[in-house]
């Protein structure tokens, strides 16, 4: 830290903070202290910047958005939080890069996103308060408890219609027994759901223990499980079905099954396409993920689609001059030029039948 100056001047919200999370950073100040054993150290001031730390601080990712640690930048966190933000914080190295993803008037305030967007609005709410001690009035916020804001929480987190057929997402009947779906009415029974979220929990819990132990293809089998019950009981659009489709697309690409990975990785896009902006960092990643394992099995016309729907995106939140970038570029231009050499291959094999 060059200039202590402008971390003295973020905000600790000391006065917001619980007993209990206070305690706590009295005691690793306490322990700095024993460390350090200097004299005339603040055990208030540490404690303080503690506080400063965890409600200011960014989380330090890879070009692919990995996390790799935790650091503090006083000039990015003076920025403050939108959930549905005109700019994005990006890494190179170690250095702090914001990119604006739409066009910002002169003399506007620019946002970036402090969490996770894809949530409904409660949750996001949630995330907020408890890691940095502020309620959002966004433009996303402010719906909050409308009709809109009502129907996309229940697609992103709620419940299907039992009608496979029917597109149409669940709200609690008023005496509480069950699920009205708002399309089609047909009613679904709330000790069904509870009897399938059961299941869900437990076997997400056995697929956990197997993932972190190392038992690759037991989890497989646990999380297409899941995936299976999710189906029957989430909306398509549903973030907790993204998230096992997730998971299991990172243990098949580290099983090294292609096929089954593009194939999950293709059910991921549509959801995040809807619930990201067109120009977030993690929609372009996906479109890469599925251009790179289009490419691998032979599929470069579906590839260069992919590669050049991510381009279309992280020029824009990574800039052009990355080697990550350039990396991207080079495989989109490989793959166009391997589509031009089999297209020249065949025209050539016509020419001599």
């Amino acid at each position: 830290m060059d200039n202590y100056n402008l971390v003295e001047a973020l905000v600790s919200h000391m006065s917001d903070i619980d007993e209990k999370q206070l305690l706590l950073y009295a005691q690793m100040a306490n322990l700095v202290n024993l460390i350090l054993q200097l004299p005339n150290i603040d055990i208030k001031e540490i404690a303080e910047n503690f506080s400063k730390f965890a409600c200011n601080a960014h989380t330090i990712c890879d070009s692919e958005l990995r996390s790799l640690g935790t650091g503090l930048y006083p000039v990015i966190s003076i920025i403050n939080h939108s959930c549905l933000p005109n700019a994005v914080l990006v890494f190179e190295g170690r250095l702090a890069v914001v990119r604006a993803v739409q066009h910002i008037p002169k003399d506007s305030e620019v946002s970036i996103s402090y969490v996770e967007t894809a949530a409904s609005t409660i949750t996001r709410q949630k995330t907020l308060k408890e890691q940095y001690l502020f309620t959002c009035t966004c433009v996303r916020c402010n719906k909050l408890g409308q009709y809109d804001d009502i129907q996309e929480s229940a697609i992103l987190e709620g419940y299907r219609c039992r009608d496979n057929g029917c597109s149409g997402f669940l709200l609690r009947e008023s005496d509480e027994k069950g699920f009205v779906c708002q399309q089609c009415g047909l009613i679904r029974n709330k000790e069904e759901i509870r009897k399938i979220a059961s299941d869900i929990k437990a076997l997400s819990d056995k697929a956990l223990k197997c993932s972190s132990s190392g038992n690759l293809q037991e989890a497989i089998v646990l999380y297409k499980n899941i995936e299976k019950l999710q189906k029957e009981v989430c909306h398509p659009f549903s973030i907790i079905l993204m998230r096992t489709r997730e998971k299991l697309l990172e243990i098949l690409m580290q099983l090294e099954e292609w096929k089954e990975a593009l194939a999950i990785c293709r059910l991921t896009i549509p959801v995040y396409e809807r619930v990201y902006p067109g120009f977030h960092p993690l929609l372009g990643l996906q479109y890469y993920s599925c251009g790179k394992l289009e490419w691998l099995l032979g599929e470069t016309d579906d590839a260069i689609k992919s590669f050049t729907k991510a381009v279309d995106i992280l020029r824009i939140t990574h800039g052009t001059s990355t080697p990550f970038m350039k990396e991207l570029l080079m495989k989109l231009e490989e793959a166009r030029a391997e589509a031009s050499f089999k297209l020249s291959s065949r025209e050539d094999s016509y020419i001599t039948l």
